[in-house]
């Protein structure tokens, strides 16, 4: 019987269908129509954890009637949502003899931060990385804004976002950067269910710059030396909003195109997320041969190519292979201290987070063994307390 030749194009066009049309009802099962994310309360303990303070001081405030007072939950749980941990922050730093103790954020003179996290390979935890470090920082009272510069958008879809039914109308950052009637990024940006945590979107309306770059470098041979630098449009849109911010976390496409160029020269640090094994690791390797020529292009026609910090992170790390103990043993002695101290463990608690589209912040303890999401917990907030160190020494502190 003789193979029947299918038409590639209609073939994924109708894959996508069927594969759009089942996600839109995984979604409405997940989330009702309009309805948003909305986050967790944390316990009392939680929250003295992520303040610095006993649990019994925060009892003593809520007795007093200072501060928010909590919800009560099962078995007379204190309970409190993100906005009432960002409230407390402000009573504590009001008394406080050091400030930034509780409001660690930009001071007068302090630059906007603008971490970008990149990888070259798909699988390398890139996005939830990206994800986790943004949440915590506006948990610890960041200003934070997050940029999904992914047209495949999972960050989006981790927050809510569904890009194919929700941005059916623009909405991503490629409305701030286009060559023709771009739009203030504030008109963009979207506030998340995390006080503090304020998002821009994305959808495959990014790849459009991928296409109009080189358009508009042509056009540019013969116009003004520094128009239409497609290097220079994300900090330019940044300049917009900066005032607002503490720190920016932009997630990058996993290739090198003109967006995660663009995200590189408006950087003020860099991310690299790497899993541990040699493939990854070669892959990386290219990727860098390939970042280091182009951004030289780049640097060489006026882009700011200065960074206050370049670290490597190891994801999906298991201490238990030998294979992945030899190729973080490499990198140490490759890179040395630009090579994160703490790695990301590779976790059940994570995976099963991010399959109804959760990180670990916005899970319930409860429904993870109390060993597995504790382990999981202390490698991410370890990883996020060192890039926050980073942070702060960036600010002279």
């Amino acid at each position: 019987m003789g193979q029947i030749n299918e038409r590639i194009d209609r073939l994924v066009g109708e894959h996508a269908a069927k594969l759009s049309e089942r996600l839109m009802a995984h979604r409405a099962q997940l989330f009702p129509p309009n309805a948003s994310k909305v986050l967790r309360r944390f316990t009392s303990g939680e929250v003295a954890g992520l303040l610095g303070v006993k649990d019994a001081y925060l009892r003593k405030l809520s007795l007093e009637g200072r501060g928010p007072q909590p919800e009560t939950g099962p078995g007379g749980r204190r309970l409190y949502s993100s906005n009432d941990i960002m409230e407390l922050r402000r009573l504590l730093e009001a008394g406080t003899k050091t400030p930034g103790t509780y409001l660690p954020g930009r001071r007068q003179n302090d630059h906007l931060q603008v971490i970008t996290v990149i990888n070259f390979k798909g699988g390398s935890g890139k996005t939830t990385t990206a994800a986790h470090l943004a949440q915590k920082c506006a948990l610890d009272g960041y200003r934070v804004l997050a940029i999904d510069l992914d047209p495949q958008a999972s960050f989006s879809a981790l927050h809510g976002f569904q890009p194919e039914f929700d941005l059916l109308d623009g909405g991503t950052l490629y409305d701030a950067i286009r060559y023709e009637d771009p739009l203030p990024l504030r008109d963009i940006i979207r506030p998340s269910y995390f006080t503090n945590l304020h998002i821009v979107p994305g959808n495959l309306e990014l790849m459009e710059f991928e296409h109009d770059t080189p358009r508009a470098l042509a056009v540019r041979r013969g116009s003004e030396p520094g128009e239409n630098l497609f290097f220079t449009r994300i900090s330019d849109a940044l300049a917009d909003v900066q005032a607002d911010y503490d720190l920016v976390v932009i997630d990058c496409p996993p290739q090198l195109g003109f967006l995660t160029m663009s995200a590189l020269s408006a950087a003020t640090a860099v991310l690299v997320t790497v899993h541990p094994q040699m493939l990854d690791v070669m892959s990386m390797c290219q990727f860098l041969l390939m970042t280091s020529n182009l951004l030289g292009v780049v640097a060489d026609a006026g882009g700011n190519m200065n960074y206050d910090w370049l670290r490597y992170l190891v994801t999906r790390y298991e201490p238990g292979d030998g294979p992945q103990n030899q190729m973080v043993s490499f990198m140490r002695s490759l890179f040395g201290d630009h090579v994160l101290n703490h790695p990301v463990l590779k976790s059940t608690a994570i995976s099963d987070a991010g399959l109804t589209k959760q990180t670990l912040y916005e899970v319930e303890k409860a429904d993870f063994t109390r060993a597995t999401y504790e382990r999981a917990m202390e490698s991410l907030n370890a990883v996020n307390s060192e890039i926050e160190g980073l942070i702060q020494k960036a600010w002279g502190r």
